[in-house]
């Protein structure tokens, strides 16, 4: 089992054999990266199934679908980095299964790749929309750039655009279809927006953001149906018999970690693959990490999946190293993710799970949107949120990790120095 730590490096593919990833994703080419700066010099295998190199996603929900980012901005690597860091990008290429007695990953096409150490940055896929009427032309998702091409072309003025879903995603694209011009509904089941990750006190700030923006959020909902005409979407179906015309359709439900290969392998697999803090799936010769990974979290004492860009960016940096056999590689970074949508920008730093915290702290302007909130439990900072205020996310993160119990009058005064509270 992947617990806290499997005490082994696995010595099972030999070293002739390459280092194999699967995922060629922004947390693959960063460990494909990673493994080269760490002084590996055999051979590495990074394996796509999309036809684009390895690219970042925050930018299609944000500045590329906004149209201000070119698209070359959102690559990891330029074209030739690959070939001058000799690592063998094989793009378009879907694999089929994974032999962990044999290391042997097995492509669709029934290719065969032999690997040393195997690390798996799968990812995630989007939740799909399970009502009638969800397969037609218009309805769409957000999760590669071709979907944030697709969804750029429905930002029309005037146009009718629906969001299914008020979560990160979904009020991003709301923010940008709002700037284009477009009419934009939100639909959301819950009573909020964000209410499972922020809670009541903060998700509030984010409603009136978006009906400060001209968005029409309907909350408490359920979609039953969507209409169409010829294959293709205009409208959406609530359960109370309301129909909301659309020109277009967003879904934003949530998405679910790519643990098909895993599972079958036999690896343990629970909400994610299970790593240990190295990133050790329980097989010792695999390893998983970003949104597929469900990892021992050491200052946390549990195992936890995050969705963020961070977990692509850094812990390929640790797992990269556990696979060199670096017994010191702990993945024991603070989550932190960030959020663009109008006027405001956002940091969050942290980790609270739903109902984990008995009290949120305010410092500064909430009604100004410039303020900091802390989700606190037992008088500890589990988390925070810097809204429109800058270079605090250091001190806010030093609190989580101190542990240390705070007063939270002196969390609320801005003219108190974080490190100082």
């Amino acid at each position: 089992m992947a617990g806290t730590d499997s005490g082994t490096t696995g010595t099972g593919g030999g070293q002739d054999r390459p280092i194999v990833i699967v995922g060629a994703s922004l947390g693959g080419a960063k460990a494909a990266e990673a493994l080269r700066g760490a002084g590996w010099e055999g051979g590495i295998v990074l394996i796509g199934e999309e036809h684009e190199r390895p690219y970042e996603r925050p930018p299609l929900s944000k500045g590329y679908l906004l149209g201000k980012d070119a698209r070359e901005k959102i690559y990891v690597h330029p074209p030739q980095w690959y070939a001058e860091h000799d690592v063998t990008l094989r793009l378009g290429t879907a694999v089929a299964s994974i032999d962990p007695t044999g290391h042997t990953v097995t492509l669709a096409d029934d290719g065969r790749v032999e690997y040393a150490k195997l690390l798996l940055t799968t990812g995630s896929v989007p939740r799909r929309l399970p009502v009638p009427g969800a397969d037609q032309d218009g309805v769409l998702y957000l999760r590669r750039v071709d979907d944030s091409d697709r969804i750029k072309a429905a930002l029309r003025p005037g146009a009718r655009i629906v969001v299914i879903g008020a979560g990160w995603i979904g009020l991003e694209v709301a923010a940008a279809a709002r700037t284009a011009g477009a009419e934009v509904t939100v639909l959301e089941s819950l009573e909020l927006p964000l209410l499972r990750v922020l809670g009541r006190e903060v998700a509030e700030v984010f409603a009136d953001l978006h009906r400060e923006h001209g968005v029409d959020l309907r909350f408490g909902v359920q979609v039953t149906e969507l209409t169409g005409d010829g294959g293709t979407v205009t409208g959406v179906v609530l359960a109370d018999g309301t129909t909301v015309a659309a020109d277009a359709v967003v879904v934003g439900i949530g998405i679910v970690p790519a643990t098909g290969l895993a599972e079958a392998a036999g690896l343990e697999v629970d909400n994610g693959i299970k790593t240990d803090r190295h990133l050790r799936t329980s097989d010792p010769d695999v390893y998983a990490a970003g949104d597929v990974a469900n990892a021992y979290h050491p200052l946390f004492g549990k195992h936890i999946r995050v969705e963020h860009w961070a977990n692509a960016l850094n812990q390929p940096q640790t797992a990269a190293r556990a696979l060199l056999g670096q017994a010191d590689a702990v993945h024991d970074r603070v989550p932190y993710f960030f959020s663009d949508q109008y006027d405001l920008g956002m940091e969050y730093v942290g980790y609270v799970e739903p109902g984990g915290y008995d009290q949120v702290v305010f410092r500064g302007d909430r009604a100004g949107r410039e303020f900091i909130a802390f989700w606190l439990s037992g008088g500890r900072v589990l988390a925070g949120m810097n809204v429109n205020v800058w270079d605090v996310t250091d001190p806010i993160r030093e609190l989580i990790v101190s542990k240390r119990v705070v007063d939270a009058g002196r969390l609320a005064d801005p003219g108190i120095p974080l490190g100082k509270v």
